[in-house]
């Protein structure tokens, strides 16, 4: 092969080289696109029907928060017995049942929410415990009067992660 043909050979296939580099980073690009686009709407489609989830689990949590708002929680749940002991022990298991009922709502939201209502249940439960310690009242009644008249001047730790889900919530959208 002389010279003149390797050029002449080289002149024919460089176009044909070029434009196949140019086609496989142009289909690169578009494959790349569609992946990118299917993945949003399958994101989007995801997002339709989790967002009526979500929003159910941040609904359960806080209507839990609001049940176990102290001064809501000595309205409802009513003493068994004239003993304060009893009385207190009843407030406590109420809470732990409400949130055990509620516990696998977690997945539904952050890390950080589920762990702010779980400090609010807990922070309830040490009021209660508090008013217990504080309050010798000799009976159910009395504890319940105490527990009312401590929380009327404080807010309740319900209303701190009633804050913090409704703040979540509005991220959503």
């Amino acid at each position: 092969m002389s010279g003149e043909q390797i050029l002449q050979l080289f002149a024919y296939l460089f176009p044909a080289v070029v434009t196949g580099i140019v086609a496989y980073y142009f289909f690169k690009g578009h494959i790349k696109n569609e992946d990118g686009r299917r993945r949003y709407l399958l994101h989007k489609d995801s997002q339709k029907n989790t967002l009526p989830i979500r929003l159910q689990a941040y609904e359960r949590l806080a209507l839990f928060l609001e049940r176990i708002t102290l001064s809501n929680l000595v309205v409802r749940v009513a003493p068994t017995s004239g003993n304060r002991l009893d009385y207190e022990n009843l407030l406590i298991k109420n809470i732990e049942n409400e949130f055990e009922h509620n516990l696998s709502q977690q997945i539904y939201m952050s890390d950080e929410c589920w762990n702010v209502v779980k400090a609010s249940k807990n922070a309830t439960i040490q009021e209660i415990r508090k008013v217990g310690m504080q309050h010798q009242a000799d009976s159910a009644d009395k504890f319940r009067e105490s527990i009312l008249n401590e929380t009327m001047d404080k807010g309740s730790p319900s209303a701190t992660g009633l804050s913090y889900i409704k703040k979540e919530v509005g991220e959503l959208w």
